[in-house]
């Protein structure tokens, strides 16, 4: 079954013996003192939270486990699967389980997590009533695994492959970062992310403030570590400095390939420097190794690569239809041989460098037999292990049989709250060229609603523009479909592309509840271009309608929540009243993450209308509500919310650096991006030119102001450049506003034409309070032209937006205008 390479191998002949007595055991530890010494300071200083990264067989678990054996106390221990079942937290709860009978007094929230830990009922509190809301249910559970953590602190928290873990094991160790849990040390480890790709512990972290992680990256052994490896093992005094070359040049100086090369080597004996003699790659490492092995003990090898790091002799016994002692046997001439090690809890893969090595030996025709054999023998299993029988069925080519499972494990994970894992087994499905027409659209309409508020969504909204782009699509799976696609496109920061794409879905929705949540959404008017407040006004009666005849009260929320918001851009008392009432009621405080986005649009209204005071009310509504459910989507909004605030009240000292790390920390969050950019390109013209003619005029001669000036300018054409390709209007009213306040001293013509085009998009939005900055920098150029008429038609049109308007930020500048351009 493994070829055995005997053509491919230099030097040929006779199998030489292996003769494990010229080894010295384990190959010995040597470089990473530097590293080393980073993590014991660290980890001996709790509550802290490290990041260990490395390729593939750099040596990340050998660093942690030197780590270990020096630190005192307690260890919880776990490890990531590279096929796991979509259970949440699996990686923790298996680390708390090693630990149960340590522990001490519990918090009653500890009591979330007994249906998962059925095993340690008597230690565990009574389980507390679910909530209604998921993501307070979700982070109730969060909660809970902190306050077992804290249980058994002082402890260090060691959790493996990383790259491999559940979405919600991310979300906790992201909330571990930002609320640390005193005396526990925690150090993770994982492959380093490729430019462009990433993991959902790489997207959870890179969501957290940068001094919440450190970050450790391994690289490669240099020469001098190669050598003393390879004096170590070869009991070699002073190796030659060729060997030294050679071996770092054929196994780039990965610790995992140096030693089994070296290791290799010492069982050859011999010459090492002969032309055989050192290895061109793992391969060949493990190819040497292979040789002596018989024929069915290399089948019962490749089946056991095939089953994953550690084979199970049970199933392998009945894959291959041999008897537990065989499949015993041969696994013990594999670990002779150096193909297995002995883990403490059975025999496993030195590395999955070396499982992958064997695995592709096996012929792609055995392979997929193999795969094949061990998901029929994994469909006895109770419960059904649905993620592995995805993974062997895929691998078979079975794609019916792929598609039955991926979709019964992705149902799994959403039943248990796990949207984002969900949505990795549907995009799997998509790939499936014969899936037909209807299971397509069912799979997809799952995906849209998995990756909605997941971290899918840049790999999802292709797939559904393919099949919206189908002119054989049934109506009610456009319309779905289509309003997935559009909240996504929003998400992402593709502000007119959604709104479009929602306006397409509307007329083929059927069920009068998503067609008021999707009208609802076309209410709002500060997201795009295009559309005037009377459409908004009139997609919010519609919305309203719908919702009457759903008779949801969710949908019915979502409306009130969409016309109080709308109000309140327009300046329209009435919306203080809405927003109390849904305040005091049980439908909004029983959904708190909706409350919290609620009370974050209405301070980002209030904001843009100039009441400040309300705005800080509610953004600290918003930002409790946040902490209290941990919905981490909302954070950056939060966040973006209270630098808006401090802008509006002119506190700009450290505002600018504040707002350049929430723009650094909001890449994976594009919904918030082009916002803080606005803002941060705001402050930065203020700091450089602030406000007043005078002013002005002395900065922008000075070398400091001019220098700041320029990158303020720089700052804000990129503003409007991007928010023109999106069609977001508010970032792009604000930006040019601040341009032409920018450049109104040095180049009065040039602020004109961009006030004159922020005016034009506000006229055509219908909200003349938008343009309060644009008018008055027209004014202020008009009058220092000595021509004040030339502004007394924007003036007159903005007095004449704003009247009877609860608009005091625009108030206030029509009275300066005024000053200026009298009636």
């Amino acid at each position: 079954m493994i070829d055995s390479g005997e053509d491919k191998t230099r030097g040929g002949g006779s199998p030489t013996p292996v003769r494990p007595e010229r080894l010295r055991g384990p190959v010995e530890f040597v470089g990473r003192a530097a590293e080393l010494a980073q993590l014991r300071r660290l980890a001996a200083n709790p509550p802290c939270l490290i990041l260990l990264e490395g390729e593939p067989g750099i040596g990340k678990s050998r660093l942690v486990a030197e780590l270990l054996a020096e630190l005192p106390g307690r260890h919880l221990i776990g490890e990531c699967d590279d096929v796991p079942e979509p259970f949440p937290l699996g990686v923790l709860l298996d680390a708390i389980r090693g630990s149960a009978d340590r522990l001490g007094p519990l918090s009653p929230v500890a009591g979330a997590l007994a249906p998962l830990l059925p095993e340690l009922a008597d230690v565990l509190p009574d389980a507390p009533p679910p909530l209604v809301d998921p993501a307070a249910e979700r982070h109730r559970l969060l909660r809970a695994v902190a306050a077992v953590l804290a249980a058994l602190s002082p402890a260090t928290l060691l959790l493996e492959d990383l790259h491999w873990a559940d979405p919600a094991t991310c979300e906790l160790l992201a909330y571990l970062s930002t609320h640390p849990v005193e005396g526990l040390a925690v150090v993770l480890t994982a492959r380093t992310v490729t430019p462009g790709s990433s993991t959902p512990i790489h997207d959870a972290l890179a969501r957290t403030p940068p001094w919440s992680v450190t970050r450790v990256s391994l690289s490669p052994l240099d020469a001098d570590d190669v050598r003393r490896l390879a004096a170590r093992t070869l009991r070699l005094d002073d190796p030659p400095q060729q060997l030294t070359a050679t071996l770092l040049e054929r196994t780039a100086g990965i610790p995992f390939v140096v030693e089994e090369v070296l290791r290799t080597l010492a069982e050859r004996g011999g010459d090492p420097l002969a032309d055989d003699s050192v290895p061109f790659v793992l391969r060949d490492v493990l190819l040497w190794r292979l040789r002596p092995l018989d024929e069915a003990t290399r089948e019962v090898l490749g089946a056991a690569a095939v089953l994953g790091m550690t084979p199970d002799q049970r199933i392998l016994a009945s894959v291959l239809g041999l008897d537990r002692l065989a499949i015993g046997a041969a696994l013990t001439a594999a670990h002779r041989a150096g193909l297995l090690h002995d883990a403490g809890d059975g025999l496993r893969f030195r590395h999955d460098l070396a499982r992958q090595v064997v695995y592709d030996l096996v012929s792609r025709e055995s392979r997929e037999w193999l795969h094949l054999r061990v998901a029929r023998v994994l469909e006895q299993e109770l419960p059904r292990p649905v993620a592995q029988l995805a993974h062997h069925y895929r691998r078979a080519g079975s794609g019916a049989d792929f598609v039955r499972n991926a979709e019964a494990a992705a149902d799994l994970a959403t039943e248990r709250g796990d949207d984002a894992t969900a949505a990795s087994f549907l995009l799997q499905t998509m790939d499936i060229a014969e899936l037909p027409r209807p299971v397509r659209v069912r799979l997809a309409a799952k995906l849209g609603r998995s990756a909605i508020d997941g971290l899918s969504q840049a790999d999802a909204i292709p797939v559904l523009e393919r099949l919206l782009a189908d002119r054989r699509l049934p109506p009610g799976a456009r319309g779905e479909l289509g309003l997935v696609l559009g909240r996504m496109l929003r998400q992402q920061g593709e502000a007119l592309r959604g709104y479009t794409e929602i306006e397409r879905a509307v007329p083929y929705l059927r069920a009068p509840r998503r067609k008021a949540q999707a009208l609802a959404v076309l209410a709002a008017p500060d997201t795009v271009v295009g559309r005037h407040v009377d459409d908004h006004l009139a997609r919010c009666a519609q919305a309203e309608t719908a919702a009457a005849a759903s008779g949801d009260p969710a949908a019915h929320l979502a409306v009130r929540i969409a016309r109080a918001s709308l109000l309140l851009e327009l300046g329209d008392p009435a919306a203080w009243a809405i927003i109390s009432e849904l305040r005091a009621s049980a439908e909004l405080a029983d959904r708190p993450r909706e409350h919290a986005r609620a009370c974050l649009n209405w301070a980002q209204g209030a904001l843009h209308a100039g009441h400040p005071e309300q705005a800080d009310a509610l953004l600290a509504t918003g930002r409790a509500l946040v902490d209290e459910t941990g919905y981490e989507r909302l954070a950056s909004l939060v966040e973006a919310t209270e630098l808006s605030l401090d802008r509006a009240a002119g506190r700009l000292d450290g505002l600018a650096e504040r707002l350049s790390l929430l723009v650094a920390s909001a890449e994976r969050m594009p919904v918030t991006l082009l916002d803080a950019r606005a803002e941060l390109a705001t402050v930065l013209a203020r700091t450089a030119v602030p406000a007043g003619s005078d002013n002005a005029e002395r900065c922008a001669g000075s070398a400091e102001g001019h220098g700041g000036a320029e990158v303020a300018e720089r700052a804000l054409r990129a503003v409007v450049a991007d928010a023109r390709r999106v069609g977001a209007i508010w970032p792009l009213v604000q930006a040019l506003s601040a341009l032409a306040r920018l450049t109104v001293a040095g180049r009065p013509d040039e602020a004109v034409r961009h006030a004159a085009d922020a005016l034009s998009l506000v006229r055509g939005k219908g909200i003349l309070a938008w343009a309060a900055e644009a008018v008055s920098v027209l004014a202020e150029a008009a009058a220092a032209a000595g021509d004040p008429g030339r502004a007394a038609g924007a003036v007159a049109e903005l007095e004449a937006g704003i009247a009877g308007r609860d608009a005091p930020l625009a108030l206030a500048a029509l009275r300066r205008c005024r000053e200026l351009v009298p009636a």
